[in-house]
């Protein structure tokens, strides 16, 4: 931590907003400085103290880190809106058999065997197989956020039903857990400002107990008097 930030590295396609939110309201006196950096690059910079923390795309070389797994990302293939496969709500790998494929170099997607046929070239990034997917060239399977990331107007998406998941994760350097990271962990999975995980919780006062008046002493009945 650097100039009294905690800094928070995350991958295209993670919003950390809402969380980053969430900070500024329970940490107020340390702020919270949101790092975007290419998925490839958040491990080195955690190992290299460019950041406390990260979101990034999992898998990832584990050594010297903790990782949190927290959520699978649908993927999506993306088409010319002109494209047949546009006229569907979703597809399988099966239905793009015939389809020249592009596999960019920052490619987050694990492929056993790729679908369809390579495509004429790799391009050196995702946008620029948006780029060439726009002018017909072949379609690009990625995570459902990387191609709202990079939309078109030209172009739309659709899910791949049976294609590989794209995981995202916290990470952060080994060792102990500081109380920032504790409290990081908390709000990214939800818990409450009063949670027992990280940093002690406020505590409530005890409520005092209203006093109760004194009730008033009984008085004794006296016998009735005889009539002489």
């Amino acid at each position: 931590m650097t100039n009294g930030e905690f800094r928070l590295a995350y991958a295209p396609g993670v919003t950390p907003g809402k969380w980053a939110g969430v900070w500024a309201e329970r940490v107020r006196e340390v702020p919270l400085r949101l790092v975007p950096a290419p998925a490839a690059d958040i491990v080195p910079l955690l190992r290299d103290g460019g950041a406390e923390a990260g979101f990034v795309r999992l898998p990832v070389d584990r050594e010297a880190l903790q990782v949190i797994p927290l959520y699978l990302e649908a993927t999506v293939v993306v088409v010319p809106k002109d494209h047949a496969v546009a006229a569907v709500e979703e597809l399988e790998l099966a239905d793009l058999a015939d389809e020249d494929v592009f596999e960019p170099l920052d490619d987050v997607l694990t492929w056993d065997i790729r679908p369809g046929e390579p495509a004429f070239t790799r391009p050196g990034s995702t946008a620029e197989a948006v780029e060439l997917v726009a002018t017909g060239a072949g379609v690009l399977l990625l995570p459902q956020s990387l191609a709202r990331l990079h939309h078109r107007k030209d172009l739309t998406y659709r899910t791949v039903t049976d294609a590989p998941q794209s995981q995202i994760g916290l990470a952060w350097p080994g060792g102990e857990t500081s109380d920032l990271m504790e409290e990081l962990i908390g709000i990214v999975r939800g818990r409450t400002a009063n949670s027992s995980r990280g940093r002690a919780p406020q505590q409530q006062p005890a409520r005092k107990k209203p006093q109760q008046k004194p009730s008033a002493p009984k008085r004794r009945r006296q016998p009735p008097r005889r009539r002489g």
